[in-house]
């Protein structure tokens, strides 16, 4: 007895989720200042996504559907946001405004030298 069936198997791809939302986003992984709109606390947040319209970031705190935030993304700044849902210790945050996510990937030094205290001691024999 057989028991594998010989139908096609259909797998599921990211595609078939991609609906829900509008453009693409980049996974990356970099720290960001946190508050929500008219609180002066700053918290430090992991952001895991970033796309033009939005990002998810891991907060831990209780936060309503729709509360105002704003965030500061490396290489953008403050950003305005919405709360677009809030799950086991991540939110997902939708911009007021689109952003270009591609300045979050930009360098952050200025320079294209190592600095000498930053290179590894070589000896030679």
């Amino acid at each position: 007895m057989d028991q594998f069936s010989t139908d096609s198997v259909h797998a599921l791809s990211a595609d078939d989720f991609t609906g829900q939302r509008s453009g693409s986003r980049d996974s990356l992984l970099l720290t960001a200042q946190f508050r929500v709109a008219g609180d002066d606390n700053v918290a430090q947040v992991r952001v895991r996504n970033l796309s033009s319209g939005g990002l998810m970031a891991e907060y831990a705190a209780p936060v309503e559907t729709g509360t105002p935030v704003e965030i500061e993304v490396r290489g953008v700044g403050w950003v305005k946001g919405r709360i677009a849902w809030a799950t086991d210790g991540r939110v997902g945050v939708a911009f007021d405004i689109e952003i270009d996510p591609m300045l979050a990937r930009k360098p952050v030094g200025n320079g294209t030298r190592t600095p000498q205290f930053a290179k590894p001691a070589i000896t030679r024999r």
